[in-house]
């Protein structure tokens, strides 16, 4: 693991501290900023494979940095780690780019897993998940993965970066139900939680710009079993 990169955005002083020391004993390069204006010049002005994000930080919040670096840099992993931890919280922070969300008070190994999940990730994601083809269609549904753009019956369809993760791996696994679980894994890197209602909120997500004025729906639930994308 040994030279990756990671920048740390946090204003708690103890916190960051205790999260670079950590990483850096593993092997990672660290970058720190204590707010969220420092925070987006040294994310726009370096590469790195992860950043890790609080929410509530002085200057820029970390939603509207998430959502700056997400902007202009697609393949950075951002994770964010606030105290704040409802669902709603979450799916904010979802929306606004991230690709994971670990709450406060944590375990550093935990940190260290997801992580490391991210950084594979980078590596590894798009070979596994993706076909060879960069173009993933079902219907008049089409997506360009190279481009990162979506359009139905040609319009332009606009995603958010975990909604377009969702979607790209319906369309690999087009005619195949995919459980919860799993999707849990391949777009969030968690286990899942029967708790949580976050993929169905996804979904409708999802249904509300895919299927929404269409006449034919692409997106089924399949009771019991988890979801498909299909022509009926």
């Amino acid at each position: 693991m040994s030279g990756q990169r990671v920048l740390i955005v946090e204003d708690e002083a103890g916190v960051l501290q205790f999260i670079k020391q950590g990483l850096e004993e593993h092997g990672f390069e660290v970058d720190i900023a204590y707010d969220g204006e420092c925070g987006r010049k040294l994310a726009l002005s370096k590469k790195y494979e992860v950043i890790i994000l609080d929410v509530i930080l002085p200057r820029m919040n970390g939603l509207e940095l998430c959502e700056a670096i997400r902007r202009a840099d697609k393949d950075t992993r951002i994770l964010m780690l606030t105290a704040l931890g409802t669902l709603n919280d979450k799916l904010d922070g979802f929306k606004a780019g991230a690709d994971d969300y670990l709450v406060k008070p944590f375990d550093f190994p935990e940190l260290l897993a997801r992580i490391r999940s991210l950084v594979k990730r980078i590596g590894h994601g798009e070979e596994e998940a993706a076909p060879a083809s960069h173009i993933l269609q079902v219907a008049d549904l089409e997506m360009n993965t190279h481009s990162k753009t979506v359009t139905r019956a040609g319009k332009q369809i606009t995603l958010t970066a975990k909604e377009f993760a969702l979607l790209e791996l319906l369309l690999s696994n087009r005619n195949r139900v995919l459980s919860k679980p799993e999707i849990a894994e391949k777009v969030w890197s968690i286990t899942f939680d029967s708790g949580t209602n976050v993929i169905e909120v996804y979904i409708n997500f999802l249904r509300n710009k895919i299927d929404k004025g269409f006449p034919v729906k692409l997106i089924h639930t399949m009771v019991g079993m988890g979801y498909v994308l299909k022509e009926p």
